[in-house]
């Protein structure tokens, strides 16, 4: 029913912020001819600052045989964007009766052979897809932001999606210079988004309570397991850390400690004074350094990573 992924040249990219923006940046560093579709003019220039951005650390990587920004068009009518499309990218903002709305549109205009992938981060394809007369076809995608360096992507179908669809998915971002996941269920917050967002549960209990500040918690992180995770994730991090004897001497050595109340799974209550040591806390870290600036070093620096890997990798 679906063309071969390999066969795909044409993208429609829908949205206009970082997550639009990024993709668009992605898919055309890879060589795509893509549409990009944008609510109104006005958003014309925001967009082009986020492709510039993604443009520089891209060209650093390597951009494939053909990639060229030229290759980008911009509109503002839904169905001329979808002409000619090949797969669609929607990143449209976080509101379902928005995404809804797209959906019943994209449904009655794109062939049915076209997959249409969705970028959200808090709702389920089982409620966006609700509205679409060809829901079979639609497929989570969830990038890590920024899309344009970091390789995951969470793909999941909802209560409607035939499986090829998101076999196909996989396929198909997995040779567009992704590393697909293919989730075993719908749940919310997909696999990587909870596993971050207990994280950040833990570091929010700790700056309420006094006992580190945001600075020191990305202190941590930064120079303790973030680097490590750069190699080996959490699982294999502490198979490797126990020796020959792996998981199991880890679980059968330090299992009694899970018990231990170390961990606070319950968020904690966003109190004004908490909201404002986070905000206080971050802008002392951020100084007089203005938001694009941040943005660029942070993606310099993980241009540097992801080379580095690719070396060790390679060698």
């Amino acid at each position: 029913m679906y063309p071969d992924p390999i066969s795909v040249t044409r993208i429609t990219s829908i949205g206009a912020g970082p997550i639009g923006g990024g993709w668009a940046a992605h898919f055309l560093a890879r060589g795509y001819d893509v549409t990009a579709y944008l609510h109104d003019t006005s958003e014309t220039e925001a967009f082009h600052s986020i492709l510039n951005t993604a443009w520089g650390s891209l060209t650093d990587l390597g951009l494939a045989e053909g990639a060229s920004l030229d290759r980008l068009r911009i509109v503002t009518d839904l169905e001329q964007a979808l002409e000619g499309a090949q797969f669609v990218q929607e990143s449209a903002p976080e509101r379902l009766e928005i995404k809804q709305s797209l959906y019943a549109q994209m449904g009655e205009v794109l062939p049915p052979d076209v997959v249409i992938g969705s970028s959200t981060s808090g709702l389920t394809m089982s409620e966006i897809q609700a509205k679409c007369a060809t829901p079979e076809r639609c497929v989570i995608g969830h990038p890590f932001n920024p899309p344009y360096l970091l390789p995951l992507v969470e793909i999941v179908g909802g209560d409607k999606t035939a499986p090829d669809a998101v076999v196909w998915a996989g396929k198909f971002y997995e040779i567009a210079g992704k590393a697909p996941l293919l989730m075993k269920k719908e749940i919310p917050g997909f696999v990587a988004t909870r596993l971050q967002e207990a994280l950040w549960r833990e570091a929010l209990h700790m700056v309420a309570n006094g006992e580190a500040t945001p600075e020191d918690i990305d202190i941590a992180l930064m120079n303790g397991p973030a680097p490590r995770m750069v190699s080996q994730g959490q699982c294999m991090a502490f198979h490797v850390a126990c020796g020959a004897g792996g998981m199991a001497t880890n679980l059968d050595q330090f299992g009694p400690a899970l018990k231990l109340p170390w961990t606070r799974l319950e968020a904690p209550e966003l109190t004004r004074e908490l909201r404002d040591r986070m905000v206080d806390g971050c802008n002392d870290i951020a100084g007089d350094r203005h938001f694009e600036d941040m943005a660029a070093q942070r993606d310099r620096e993980i241009v540097a990573v992801l080379r580095a890997l690719r070396e060790a990798r390679l060698g």
